[in-house]
């Protein structure tokens, strides 16, 4: 096991997270077995210190199983977009900044009630689109957990937005459908 910093999270914000291979073999059509080795992320913990209901700012990372390009397929993209709104709405948040990724999401989302529970839309909104997605495609669409950042004072949630909006740039890609807001 190793920890490190979380490569998807913007500058300045290292996660901190642990990791192992695993290691499994499936067997082929063939008769034979093909040995296979994957990287296995634990779930990050949440602050003890925070209760994640109410009304918050929060950047997101929720990243595909097993880094699955998923998003490369606009379908795909686009109705885990619909699951994600339709998520935010029922559990009174905005977002105010997404990226789909090839194999990750960014999120920034804020809270708009008093009610308004982090964890619920986080659990609700990979539950919907990763169901969405096992019915059309038959595979599994996230991997267990996300990353978060509760922004506190201080912290400037434009900033955090500009990440989420840049982020394909910053990665190469010179145009790119999969960004925007809901504001």
């Amino acid at each position: 096991m190793w920890g490190g910093s979380c490569s998807l999270d913007p500058p300045g914000v290292g996660g901190v997270y642990t990791a192992g291979l695993k290691s499994k073999t499936r067997p082929t059509s063939a008769g034979t077995t093909i040995a296979t080795t994957s990287i296995v992320v634990s779930r990050p913990k949440r602050l003890s210190s925070h209760n994640y209901v109410g009304r918050g700012v929060y950047f997101l990372t929720f990243c595909t199983f097993e880094r699955v390009k998923a998003f490369e397929d606009p379908d795909v993209a686009a109705r885990t977009m619909e699951q994600f709104r339709r998520t935010a709405a029922i559990e009174q948040f905005t977002i105010r900044a997404y990226c789909l990724m090839p194999d990750h999401v960014h999120l920034l989302v804020e809270g708009i009630a008093e009610t308004s529970d982090l964890r619920r839309f986080a659990k609700m909104a990979k539950q919907r689109s990763g169901g969405v997605h096992r019915r059309r495609c038959g595979a599994r669409l996230w991997q267990e957990g996300y990353f978060d950042r509760v922004l506190r004072d201080g912290d400037d949630p434009a900033a955090f937005g500009r990440y989420v909006i840049d982020n394909p740039i910053e990665a190469g890609f010179q145009k790119y459908p999969n960004v925007g807001n809901d504001l």
